[in-house]
Parts: C-alpha cells; structure tokens; sequence
C-alpha cells in the first residue's frame, strides 16, 4: 500500500498527480471464497478490514449493490459519542470511540476525526433527570458527561438565541459529552476499503445479492449474484435497512422493522458553531461540517418505509423545533437533503450475532450505525474467525428475544 505523507504528495505533485496508486483494486469475482461480507458501507468494510488485520483472514468478498460507501455511510450526519445508559451498551460505544481516536492513523488515511464534544440543550426537568442519570452510569465506564448553566450554554453557542424564558420551552441548562466528535464519512469508507484492500480483501461493487443460498443441511452455501453464484462457508449480512429483505429469502424472520430517517444541509457559511448540538425536548440535532454546511437531523418517519426521500410533515417539525432556539437560521437556504433507510430491532439495540442458520452472521438494528462502525467491525470480525462473540457483544445476541432479555436504549438523540 502506498503511504500517505507529506512528502509524498509533493513528490507526486511533480508529475501532476499522475502516480498515485489505487485506492483499491478491481479484481474478478471468483466462485468461492472463505468469507462472503453483504454490504460495503462503514460495519461491513470494517468487518472486512479487522478480519484481515487481526484474524489473518483475507480470502474475503466484500459485495456492494452499488458504489463502495454509497449506502448509509454516505447518508447520515457523521455523529460519534458514548452518552448510553446501559451496562451493555455503554463498554461497546466507548470502546467505539476509542477505535476512531486512533482510526485515521492506522489506516494512513486523514478521516477528519474532530474529536469537538456534543451539547445537549435541555428544556425539560424530565430529561434532565434522564440525562443525569446517564452522566452517573457513564463514569463508570470512563465516558464524560458533565451538567453546564444556561449561560455556559449560551457562551459556548452563541448563535442559540431562543428558548428565553418567554418561549413554549425555555432552557433550563445542558449537558457535555467532551468525547463526542465527528468524521467524513466518505473517508472512513474509503480509508477501511483502502486497508482492508491492502491485506487482500476483495472489493466487488455493482455486484447486488438477490438471495442467499443454503445446503440440503441447512447451513449457508453462499450468494446468488446477477454474475453468478458466490460460495463461502461463512456469509455476513450487513446491509442496514434491507437485512430483512435478504434473510427472507430463506425463510429466516428477523425481530425488526425500517424506517427512513432524513437529515438535510444548509449552504455553506462561514464556521460558527465548533461543537455538535443536540436538542432532544425540540426534537433535533445539527453541527457545521469543515465545509461551512449546517448538518442537521431530525425524527424518522412515523411509518416503516423503505424509502430514501425526506418527508415534508418530518422536515416542517424539525425546521421549526430548531427555528424556536436558532430564529437566525431562518435566513439560511437549503442545499440538499437525503433519507436512509434503518433497521430496528424490537428494544433499540443492535444485533451482532450467529443465527440458526449455520455460517450466517448478523450486523444489524443499528440506530445511528455511523459512531458504531469501528467496534462493530472488530466484534463481528472477531464473532465470524471464532464463531464466539466478543465480549463487548455477547448481549446483543440474537437469542435474546427468545428470553425476553432486551437491552432497552430508548432516548439516545433528539428523535427517540
């Protein structure tokens, strides 16, 4: 793999950048493989990079419908933190930001990790007990939340006018999470494809899997691709909102259900806000990207959809819970907006897991999959080369809905 310095950007600025090496190859798509991973996007690109890197594992086809970082990596607003409450929930989404503090320089790739903490303006005593409560359980596990006045509030985001104590909801004060950050998220594709290419991981894009392929045992055999059948023992299905779509296919039920979740930027201004704020009692949450755009995200949508639009009743009540404590705002034009299509299972939780089809593994009911992408990978890396979870992920089992052992996560961001 060729390194990225310095240096070698002036070296190839001499020949007009001509010189660069791929980024990744193209190879042909072969009829057998060890590892067979469904989905290019951040959990299954990482899955690939750490099941090389740490299992020695290579012999791996990484199968994207589309583009490589095309899905939902591409279609999210890049938020990473730890503020859970569970015991189970919370080693994971540390660990998980852990993984992307020190991501961009394993991968010799600059991911634009801006580690800037995460502000959530509280206009409710309910949710500020709840948000207490989740500061006390953070500590344990080493992850920061600490309670700030108004007018700290207000210093530290000036641009937050509203919300007096005249208004419908006044702020009652906020709370940090110094870990929190955020990253491009084209670069954390990019830089996992990069790495995980580097050790001999195949990358096949505009290759989609109709179904999956099962042996007269029952066990997984593989993938049928408009470019033919696609054998491996082990098959990983990591495809966000349409895990459902694919295990249907043989007859397996998931306890899940998607939704569209949309978010929108505004034109690019000149740098104001330096932290991510959350707004859970108004329902949203925004930051301002490296190119000057206002990131903001609101609820999914009310019904389960498919769908990758926005819808108009969803984006009115996000512009005008944030209109009542950013009026400013009100003179930024739209540039673009976008919907993803998620995955829930039934208690807000994730699931990485085996499955009763033997050789079939899961990654899937991410809410907000973006900060999980480094611990996901390594936990489901770790789960496919042992056929053993990881530690961090023994509770996210699939079988605990068989024993009625949810990990409840309800209330994460402005939206649930």
């Amino acid at each position: 793999m060729q390194r990225y310095s310095l240096f070698s950007l002036a070296r190839n600025a001499l020949t007009s950048h001509r010189n660069w090496q791929a980024a990744w190859r193209s190879p042909p798509l072969r009829d057998h493989y060890d590892v067979i991973i469904i989905g290019a996007g951040g959990h299954g690109l990482a899955t690939a990079y750490y099941l090389a890197k740490n299992h020695g594992i290579t012999n791996v086809a990484v199968l994207e419908r589309g583009w490589l970082g095309g899905g939902n990596i591409a279609r999210n607003t890049v938020t990473i933190r730890a503020n859970y409450l569970r015991d189970e929930s919370l080693p994971f989404f540390v660990k998980s930001v852990q993984l992307y503090e020190g991501l961009g320089r394993d991968l010799n790739y600059n991911i634009m990790f801006s580690q800037r903490s995460m502000i959530d303006v509280v206009q409710t005593y309910p949710k500020m007990r709840d948000l207490k409560r989740r500061m006390l359980a953070m500590d344990i596990y080493g992850s920061t939340y600490e309670p700030i006045s108004v007018a700290e509030l207000r210093r530290r985001i000036p641009s937050l006018t509203g919300g007096g104590p005249d208004s419908r909801l006044p702020i009652i004060g906020g709370m940090v999470h110094p870990n929190a950050g955020v990253a491009r998220h084209d670069a954390i594709a990019w830089g996992l494809a990069r790495g995980a290419d580097d050790y001999g991981v195949e990358m096949h894009q505009n290759t989609p899997v109709e179904k999956l392929l099962r042996r007269s045992d029952g066990s997984i055999a593989g993938v049928a691709t408009p470019r033919g059948d696609v054998f491996a023992d082990r098959v990983a299905v990591v495809v966000s909102g349409h895990t459902t779509t694919l295990t249907e296919t043989i007859g397996l039920r998931l306890p899940l259900r998607t939704y569209n979740l949309s978010a929108f930027v505004s034109e690019p201004v000149q740098p104001f806000i330096d932290v991510v704020v959350n707004c859970p009692d108004s329902g949203f949450y925004l930051s301002q990207s490296d190119k000057g755009e206002l990131v903001i995200g609101g609820a999914t949508d009310p019904q389960q959809s498919f769908r990758r639009g926005i819808k108009e009743s969803v984006f009115e009540e996000t512009v005008s819970g944030m209109l009542e404590l950013f009026p400013s705002f009100k003179r930024l034009k739209l540039l673009r907006q976008w919907g993803g299509s998620l995955d829930f299972a039934h208690d807000a939780s994730p699931i990485v897991s085996k499955c009763d089809v033997p050789g079939l593994y899961l990654s899937c009911g991410w809410w907000g999959g973006f900060k999980a992408v480094p611990a996901g990978g390594l936990t489901l890396a770790h789960l496919i080369a042992t056929d053993q979870p990881h530690p961090l992920i023994e509770s996210f089992s699939l079988d605990r809905f068989n024993r009625l052992d949810y990990v409840i996560e309800s209330g994460l961001t402005s939206t649930r």
